[in-house]
């Protein structure tokens, strides 16, 4: 081969060996840019998750202060500070204020289902499985369902007959999905022990559930409420004349906490506690339900 030829060959070689090169340098630099990404994005989910979990505690903090007049009102007002570069938002639930469907009757629950755009028939539908799955007998309710309907329905599991272990298990009730679920998730709870929730510490969610209770009413109520300063005597009534009470409110607490990092990134948790005290070892605080991780 005549030698022009041999370095145009060679020329070629050289191109393609460039090329070859700058594609393996721009796919490590696409990698190593992705895998800081990726580093960065944990980092900040990491710092954002502990910085909400530190939101709770002094969440607890605040609700076991001594002073009724700066200690943290938990009817679901909001709560912000900033910890750490960080902006954490809260807002505390007393579970007295939520409807226990461990206890609660058929009226109430068919009340919370139909507050919550469901309609009447079905609604009821829903209460009365709901105290089919509770109660210990194996009479089906007039609306309700028992082992016969389940397996009716094709499912391989039959009604508990006996209390609801966590909130989540209400989706197992015959009738119920998951935006049904999603609807009153807020509003329910197992550890009130009360067959009506009060109304000084209800969710909206409850609160329009309420007799007499227009969507208006109960978010003109939620507003009062919380504009009652800590400590003070609630002058706010229900729409039958009631006054509201702030008093009977339990050790039991939904709380979400939220934090934000300065950068955009956040992290939200939820959970439930009870204050610490007797017959839990003197700890501040016990988990009763947590969930964490949620971008919302």
């Amino acid at each position: 081969m005549p030698v022009t030829g041999q370095r145009g060959v060679a020329f070629i070689l050289v191109l393609w060996v460039i090329a070859l090169m700058s594609i393996l340098l721009g796919s490590f630099a696409v990698i190593a840019r992705t895998e800081n990404l990726q580093a960065r994005h944990l980092f900040d989910s990491t710092a954002a998750r502990y910085l909400a979990e530190a939101g709770l505690h002094r969440a607890v903090f605040e609700l076991r202060n001594s002073d009724p007049f700066t200690r943290w009102v938990a009817d679901g007002r909001p709560y912000e500070f900033e910890f750490d570069g960080a902006k954490i938002e809260l807002r505390l639930t007393d579970d007295s204020g939520k409807v226990d469907i461990n206890v609660a009757d058929a009226l109430m629950l068919k009340a919370l289902f139909q507050s919550a755009g469901i309609e009447a028939l079905r609604a009821e539908e829903l209460a009365d499985a709901i105290i089919d799955w509770r109660d210990p007998d194996d009479l089906a309710s007039v609306h309700g369902a028992e082992e016969a309907e389940y397996k009716s329905a094709d499912l391989k599991y039959s009604p508990r007959n006996a209390p609801f272990e966590t909130v989540s298990e209400i989706q197992q009730v015959l009738g119920m999905d998951y935006d049904t679920y999603h609807q009153i998730e807020k509003a329910i709870t197992l550890y009130s022990g009360r067959s009506q929730p009060s109304p000084a510490y209800a969710p909206l969610e409850v609160l329009r559930a309420m007799p007499g209770m227009t969507e208006e009413q109960a978010q003109m109520l939620l507003t009062q409420r919380q504009a009652v300063p800590p400590g003070m005597p609630y002058n706010i009534t229900m729409p039958d004349g009631t006054p509201i009470m702030a008093e009977g409110g339990g050790l039991t607490y939904s709380i979400e906490s939220r934090a934000t990092l300065s950068n955009g990134a956040s992290t939200r948790l939820d959970a439930t506690i009870r204050l610490g005290g007797q017959g839990v070892g003197g700890r501040p605080f016990v988990v009763l339900r947590w969930r964490d991780g949620e971008d919302q």
